[in-house]
């Protein structure tokens, strides 16, 4: 097995994952078979990633988070702490449904708060924005910013991760980096 990463001795790594350079692995977390995780990722205290989930460069996931099947996420991605994922819509204890694992991908650059979660089949677009216990139900824009049960859209967010106040004219400017971003029919783009 490739050593250009660190694992806690507590954590478990499973033969046949794939593990990139500078990655982390912290106490008590569970890589599973069939992985693939990016390079410089930080994989907190018991997390779990299942089989066949993959994980860009640069994922942050925090403590008690379990990453299941079916799950994907781009560059750059924070998952805040006990964020919770699902991959089957209907689950039930005595009926095996493996093979109606439903997708979802979290996008480059994508922010998801502690304890919010995902209802699977439903993307969140590239640096979109999931405050904490949110209850994601359907599928969340690039850039948009959403709380509650379930989320609604209550603004857009930068690549930074500020608020962005959009003036008449559909601009507005990230407080911290200055960068530019348009608002047209509900879309978001830097510019």
């Amino acid at each position: 097995m490739d050593t250009s990463f660190f694992a806690h001795e507590t954590a478990v790594v499973d033969d046949g994952c794939q593990i990139g350079d500078g990655t982390k692995i912290w106490h008590f977390s569970h890589i599973m078979t069939g992985s693939e995780i990016g390079t410089k990722c930080n994989i907190g205290q018991n997390v779990v990633i299942s089989p066949e989930v993959i994980l860009g460069n640069n994922v942050k996931i925090q403590n008690n988070v379990s990453v299941y099947t079916g799950v994907t996420c781009g560059d750059d991605v924070f998952l805040g702490p006990s964020c919770v994922f699902t991959n089957v819509i209907n689950p039930r204890s005595a009926v095996n449904r493996r093979e109606a694992y439903t997708k979802t991908h979290v996008g480059k650059g994508a922010t998801i708060g502690a304890n919010a979660t995902i209802v699977c089949g439903h993307d969140i677009g590239d640096y979109a924005f999931i405050g904490a216990g949110a209850v994601i139900t359907k599928t969340v824009k690039p850039y948009a910013l959403v709380v509650g049960n379930p989320a609604k859209q209550i603004g857009w967010m930068s690549e930074h991760g500020n608020r962005l106040d959009f003036d008449s004219e559909g601009i507005a400017i990230c407080a911290e980096s200055k960068e530019k971003y348009r608002l047209i029919n509900e879309t978001v783009v830097k510019i």
